[in-house]
């Protein structure tokens, strides 16, 4: 039979011992090199942003339609020789951009324009290359944490969907006897449209790397549905607004009207309607394109004064500051888009109110983001 033990009987070293207690199961799961693929992703961010920038000049300077074919490999290497220029130069001379715009050209006016497009399409190359070596580093090294290599695929697969419409969009202007000289206006903006998506992806992408598997699980618990919900709302009506800039992009819109607040002296832009069929004048007339572009940023920026309310209201010092940088940042972007209509576009002005588009949507998504995962704050700050 057992031999009682004692109230205060000490416990003897033979006994058997317990498991350790182990810690931060969840973050290991999920496993993975969180920051170098982090690093990474911010490497594509910068990119894809200088990617914007060279495709808004190369627009402004016209040098879209300079390269007539698609040549993703071969296309590479610019020509390397008097003839290879004097064939490419031959090609360019066929179709209607040379011929009702562009006829005084010589050789050395086509080179310069010929570089801004040769550099646009190239550095789509270099941003493709960085996305497939990054890949298949993480990737062969089994560093993927547990289901992003999906996520990650599906930039890779955005950035190849840029690339064929990037193409599509530049074959609506690369025609012959039907007095086109540019792009069309709604390819180029989705060819925008799908540039600020991807950005949208790889800030979403950022963001949750930047955080434990741990700490975002907890966060969650602590959403602010309200916030959250205003802030994807405000979301969809910038991309919309962005696109409606890319319309105004397309067809020079801004340099047509150069007053504010009115149009010409009127509210309504004269001749709105004055090409047929009707529905082509919301995509190709100059008066009507921009004052959607107008009216929408008047919108915009009138829902942006009620999330940023409502966003004022949060618990998180975090997301309140968030909040009030979004609001900044689109005040800024009605003022300096209102100084590029009045000075009719100019080549500086048109590319900082592109810029600044980008850091009002990044700033909108890392908004949207604490709202979704807050960062707790104690009660001394």
């Amino acid at each position: 039979m057992a031999e009682k033990r004692k109230l205060f009987e000490e416990v003897g070293t033979d006994q058997p011992s317990r498991a350790p207690v182990q810690t931060g199961t969840i973050d290991k799961g999920r496993g993975g090199a969180r920051g170098p693929i982090r690093v990474w992703l911010m490497i594509l961010f910068a990119l894809v942003f200088v990617m914007i920038a060279v495709g808004g000049l190369t627009r402004l300077t016209d040098s879209g339609l300079s390269i007539t074919e698609w040549r993703p490999v071969t296309g590479a290497l610019p020509p390397m020789n008097e003839a290879d220029w004097q064939s490419e130069f031959e090609k360019y001379k066929q179709i209607d951009e040379f011929q009702v715009q562009n006829s005084w050209m010589e050789l050395s006016d086509f080179k310069s324009i010929y570089w801004w497009e040769w550099g646009h399409r190239q550095l789509g190359r270099v941003i493709g290359l960085v996305w497939v070596l990054g890949f298949l580093y993480f990737l062969l090294r089994r560093q993927i944490p547990v289901g992003w290599t999906k996520r990650l695929l599906f930039i890779g697969a955005l950035g190849g969907a840029q690339g064929a419409i990037g193409w599509w969009m530049v074959a609506s202007g690369v025609t012959s006897g039907q007095g086109v000289t540019d792009v069309a206006s709604y390819r180029l903006a989705t060819h925008l449209g799908l540039a600020f998506v991807i950005l949208g992806f790889i800030t979403w992408y950022v963001l949750l790397l930047g955080r434990s598997e741990r700490d975002l699980i907890q966060a969650r618990r602590a959403k602010e549905a309200k916030q959250f919900g205003m802030a994807t709302g405000l979301l969809h009506f910038a991309a919309l607004q962005i696109l409606l800039g890319a319309l105004v992009a397309g067809i020079d819109a801004g340099r047509y009207f150069v007053d504010w607040p009115l149009m010409q002296g009127q509210f309504f832009p004269p001749d709105a309607f004055d090409i047929t069929p009707t529905w082509r004048n919301f995509f190709e007339n100059p008066g009507l394109v921009q004052f959607m572009h107008r009216m929408a940023g008047y919108l915009l920026f009138a829902f942006g004064v009620v999330v940023w309310l409502r966003g004022r209201r949060s618990a998180h010092a975090r997301t309140r500051f968030a909040f009030n940088a979004v609001i900044a940042a689109l005040g800024l972007q009605v003022v300096l888009g209102i100084t590029t209509v009045l000075y009719a576009a100019p080549v500086h002005l048109a590319l900082a109110h592109q810029a600044l588009a980008v850091l009002l949507w990044v700033l909108i998504l890392r908004a949207r983001f604490l709202a979704a995962y807050p960062v707790a704050t104690s009660l001394r700050g």
